[in-house]
C-alpha cells in the first residue's frame, strides 16, 4: 500500500510535543510492515538545525510551487529528501515567511495570528505535492486540524485529477480541543465556495473551523483508544464536535492494536471513498 501522511509534526523534523513522536512512529512501522510511506511536512529550519539535519535538508531536490490564498499566489518550495538511517521518503513544504519562526505554533504564549493561512497554504502545497509523487498514493492520512482542509480539497477540487481520483483519506484526532477554530472571513483564503460554510460542513458556531472540516470530508477517523471515541461523541467530552462525530460514528474508529490496525482502517476508508450526504453535495 502507498501511504502519504501528512502532519504539522514529526520528529525529528518539527516537533512540538507527542504528536511528532507518534507520527514517526507510526509511519516507520508501516514501513516494516511493507508499505511504502512518505512524510510531508513544514520546513521549520529552527527545528531542522536542532534535529543535525541540515545537510541533508541542504542537498534535498528543490521544485517551486505557487498557491493561491484567496486573491493571492504565493511562492514555495518542495524539498525532497531521504535521510540515510531512515526507510522514509521526507517531503517539506517550504515557506520561510510562513515556517521560519521560533515556533511552530505560537510566540509568548499567543497563536500565530496567520495561523489559519499558514495550514491552508500547507494543505494546498501538501495536495500539489500528491500530484508529483511518482507512486500514486492510495490514502492520504492526515493529522489533526493544521491538514482538515485537505480531505475536503481532494474532495472537492479533485475528484477527477489524474492520481488522485478515488484516493482515499484518513484523519487522525489527537486532541479535540484544538480545532483551528478562525474568523469566518477566512473561508475566503481556502479558496473553496461560500456554499460549503455551512453548519453540515465547515462552519461551527459563525466561524470557520478546520477540525470539523476534516471530520466531515475525511472517508476515516481515527483517535487514540476506543473509549475516547465513544466520549468524544457525548457533550461533556466532544468541544462542541460530539454531534457531528456521532453522525460520522460509523467511520470514527478507536485504535486499539497498535499501528498494525491502521492499515485495517485505510482498507476500510478505501472502500468509503465516495461522496457522503455530509461532503460534496
Amino acid at each position: 500500500m502507498n501511504i502519504v501522511m501528512v502532519s504539522p509534526e514529526a520528529t525529528p523534523f518539527a516537533t512540538a510535543g507527542a504528536l511528532g513522536e507518534q507520527v514517526t512512529q507510526l509511519a516507520e512501522e508501516l514501513v516494516t510492515f511493507g508499505h511504502h510511506v512518505t512524510l510531508i511536512l513544514p520546513h521549520h529550519p529552527a527545528s531542522i538545525i536542532k534535529s543535525g539535519f541540515g545537510r541533508i535538508v541542504d542537498s534535498a531536490t528543490r521544485t517551486g510551487l505557487q498557491i493561491r490564498i484567496g486573491t493571492r499566489l504565493v511562492n514555495g518550495s518542495v524539498l525532497r529528501l531521504k535521510p540515510l538511517d531512515s526507510r522514509l521518503d521526507i517531503v517539506l513544504i517550504d515557506q520561510p515567511d510562513y515556517f521560519c519562526r521560533p515556533h511552530l505554533y505560537q510566540d509568548s504564549a499567543r497563536d500565530h495570528r496567520d495561523n489559519c493561512e499558514r495550514f491552508i497554504f500547507f494543505s494546498r502545497a501538501a495536495v500539489e505535492v500528491l500530484k508529483l509523487l511518482e507512486l500514486p498514493p492510495d490514502v492520504v492520512h492526515c493529522h489533526d486540524w493544521e491538514t482538515g482542509l485537505i480531505p475536503a480539497l481532494l474532495k472537492i477540487e479533485h475528484r477527477q485529477t489524474p492520481g488522485l481520483i478515488d484516493l482515499a483519506t484518513v484523519l487522525s484526532i489527537h486532541d479535540i480541543k484544538f480545532q483551528g477554530q478562525f474568523w469566518h472571513w477566512d473561508m475566503e483564503l481556502t479558496g473553496l465556495d461560500w456554499k460549503y460554510f455551512n453548519w453540515r460542513q465547515m462552519e461551527f458556531f459563525g466561524q470557520l473551523n478546520l477540525l470539523k472540516t476534516g471530520i466531515v470530508f475525511s472517508d476515516a477517523i481515527t483517535v487514540a483508544n476506543r473509549e475516547y471515541a465513544k466520549a468524544i461523541q457525548t457533550a461533556e467530552f466532544g468541544c462542541g464536535l460530539h454531534g457531528v462525530l456521532r453522525q460520522r460514528s460509523e467511520h470514527l474508529i478507536g485504535i486499539s492494536q497498535g499501528s498494525i490496525q491502521y492499515v485495517e482502517v485505510y482498507r476500510h476508508a478505501m472502500r468509503n471513498d465516495t461522496e457522503s450526504q455530509l461532503c460534496v453535495r
